[in-house]
């Protein structure tokens, strides 16, 4: 009998033992260790240096200086510098580079054509949504921007795309159980003048207050130097709060103007006063009103328009 084709190969070799990974050590330079332990020569493989940045004084990346020019924002200038649309000095700028005042930025047509498609929409927003992300099962705002919520009285000549739900996003927070104006935008020119860290855009509001179990003609029971409080003497988070504009619309509506944009700051201010809050109304961003737009629907910014 013809002995089996194993048997002829002869003995199984054992399965040689797994290489160890590859070593990555965190310098920049990597180097792959052989299958053999190291008996041969490593063979290093450089990375791509990254641009060496001068330490000059008064210098500020790239992104800042942008979004100072009020050219868009500092993401919004990473992605242009990350798409080649902005030279300094002539030169392609990189990620990161650091730039000085007297150094020239140009930014390519590319750019300004990008941002002229971008929208603003405005939303009265209902009780119940949420202004960015969704969060304990309540829908985001964003949500009601639908050609069959759009506002059927909206002048702007802009057609509506889904692409233009791309990237937008919300200019400062409204609460969950607040309504009234809230702005998204694609442009972070906008999102900058609005919530940039040097805004001083006011936002008015209208809310509706009970004192203790006062609901009906509140402004008679309400001390006046409790009034003043609202208006300048308050601290949250540990910071004295900016001044603010505050008086009676009617007996049991105060009006708010504020320039800044703690979470729940109204609703808080309220509650160091002894005032609780029953309603809560924005209905206006710098020049931007609410005005006629009916609740639960949008228009956009038009043309004519600016904060």
């Amino acid at each position: 009998m013809p002995p089996r084709r194993d048997d002829a190969r002869g003995p199984r070799r054992d399965a040689p033992a797994q290489a160890e990974p590859a070593y990555r050590p965190l310098s920049g330079i990597r180097t792959y260790r052989p299958a053999d332990g190291g008996a041969s020569r490593e063979i290093p493989v450089k990375r791509a240096p990254a641009p060496v940045q001068e330490q000059v004084p008064g210098a500020v990346r790239i992104n800042k200086r942008l979004a100072d020019m009020g050219l868009c924002s500092r993401r919004e200038a990473d992605e242009w510098v990350d798409k080649g649309w902005v030279r300094v000095n002539g030169e392609l700028a990189v990620m990161g580079q650091n730039v000085v005042a007297a150094d020239r930025i140009t930014v390519e047509r590319e750019a300004r054509d990008r941002q002229d498609q971008q929208v603003t929409i405005l939303i009265h927003k209902p009780m119940g949504y949420v202004s960015g992300q969704a969060e304990d099962g309540h829908e985001p705002a964003v949500v009601l921007v639908t050609p069959q919520n759009h506002w059927n009285q909206d002048t702007s000549r802009t057609r509506f795309n889904f692409a233009q739900l791309k990237g937008l996003a919300p200019c400062g927070r409204l609460d969950i159980d607040s309504v009234g104006l809230l702005v998204m935008t694609q442009d972070g020119r906008v999102a900058r003048q609005i919530i940039g860290e040097d805004s001083e855009m006011d936002k008015e509001y209208l809310v509706r207050v009970t004192y203790g179990d006062r609901d009906i003609d509140v402004q008679s029971v309400f001390p006046a130097e409790q009034l003043a409080r609202l208006c300048h003497g308050l601290s949250l988070d540990g910071e004295e709060l900016k001044p603010a504009k505050v008086d009676w619309q009617n007996p049991e509506q105060l009006r708010f103007v504020l320039t800044e944009g703690k979470k729940r700051q109204i609703r808080r201010m309220c509650e160091l006063v002894g005032l609780r809050v029953v309603g809560l109304k924005r209905i206006r961003i710098g020049r931007v009103t609410l005005g006629n737009l009916p609740v639960g629907q949008w228009r956009y910014l038009g043309a004519h328009e600016g904060f």
